[in-house]
């Protein structure tokens, strides 16, 4: 397993990752012929990563279907979310917003905390896509606040703090070019 990070940062403007390409694929490489949900779950994310994205979405739903057979709940909330994430990169903005939408509530209801978080952070990016910055920086706050309340690993909450820099730079109309960025795992 290579010691190379997959994530280097985040643009400012799309708020998507920054990756070394050639550390993603060799970590794809390594992991492909794995079949659990762990392993399925993190090649969707380097094959979005990647742009391979049809190939990202035949896993998401791979996971998908594994997770229902053999997960919790949550699991397969979270498998929705990954899924969710594809459509963004594929242009679906609105098939992406609504599942993600579905997965908030879910979580919240049920009080998933993680999963409320990551599934806001998420939400928060399409929104901020469509360019209803206001609402994107709501959803960035409410999943800062789950993340933090969870105690969340720090490379989740900087990734949170970078799109809320972000957004709230576009909002206020000033460069996003200077804004630090964190460096965090591949399960942002």
């Amino acid at each position: 397993m290579s010691d190379s990070p997959i994530i280097l940062g985040y643009d400012p403007e799309t708020l998507r990752e920054r990756i070394d390409a050639d550390a993603a694929a060799s970590r794809l490489e390594e992991i492909e012929r794995f079949r659990s949900l762990a392993a399925l779950n993190e090649q969707v994310a380097l094959l979005r990563m990647l742009g391979r994205l049809d190939e990202a979405f035949e896993k998401a739903q791979a996971a998908l279907r594994q997770s229902r057979f053999t997960g919790s709940r949550e699991d397969s909330l979270a498998a929705r979310v990954r899924r969710a994430q594809v459509e963004q990169y594929q242009g679906k903005l609105d098939t992406a917003l609504n599942e993600l939408t579905s997965c908030v509530e879910e979580a919240v209801a049920h009080e998933w905390g993680e999963l409320a978080g990551f599934s806001l952070q998420h939400r928060g990016k399409v929104l901020a896509e469509l360019d209803r910055l206001d609402e994107a920086l709501e959803d960035f706050e409410r999943a800062l606040k789950y993340r933090e309340s969870d105690g969340i690993p720090a490379d989740a909450t900087n990734s949170t703090k970078f799109a809320i820099r972000a957004v709230r730079a576009k909002l206020e109309g000033t460069s996003t070019e200077e804004i630090d960025e964190p460096i965090t795992t591949i399960d942002n």
